[in-house]
């Protein structure tokens, strides 16, 4: 597998928005994102955006940082939203279910440093910074498997 990368720069909140929606058209069950970057940086934002633009009915996406783990039955198929930033170890994610739900749901995991070498070889893994710019973000994109090349191809069209 070779490494992959891109950038882009998301100018507002909208941008990130509308990238989220992008993405989120092109997912299925099998499909695990890794979003890490600091706090603020954009991480929840791109995933309630992904998160709504697959609900058959239009709901509230809460913040899983206090539930670890939120689940969405979507358009796309099972989804699970999952915050690991209060985990202590990887041990612990296995507990949750989110190494099966790797293999059966569309995952979208802020805080992937927790999981360490539990970490799916085949996720495409999303860095989010925080731009001089106010609303503005920097997002690097890195992927190994082809199943991400189309998709990211068409993101940086």
């Amino acid at each position: 597998m070779t490494p992959h990368h891109a950038a882009l720069t998301l100018p507002s909140p909208e941008a990130t928005c509308a990238f989220a929606q992008r993405i989120g058209a092109a997912l299925r069950p099998g499909d695990v994102l890794l979003l890490s970057g600091q706090i603020g940086a954009g991480k929840t934002h791109f995933a309630r955006c992904l998160i709504q633009s697959l609900l058959e009915v239009p709901e509230d996406v809460p913040s899983p940082t206090f539930t670890l783990v939120q689940t969405y039955d979507t358009t796309a198929g099972e989804l699970w939203h999952a915050d690991l930033y209060r985990l202590t170890g990887p041990d612990e994610s296995v507990e949750l279910g989110l190494t099966e739900a790797f293999e059966t749901a569309i995952c979208l995991v802020e805080w992937p440093d927790r999981l360490q070498e539990l970490a799916p070889k085949d996720a495409l893994r999303l860095s989010f910074a925080a731009a001089t710019e106010e609303d503005t973000r920097h997002v690097t994109l890195d992927w190994e498997t082809p199943r991400w090349d189309a998709v990211i191809a068409e993101q940086m069209a």
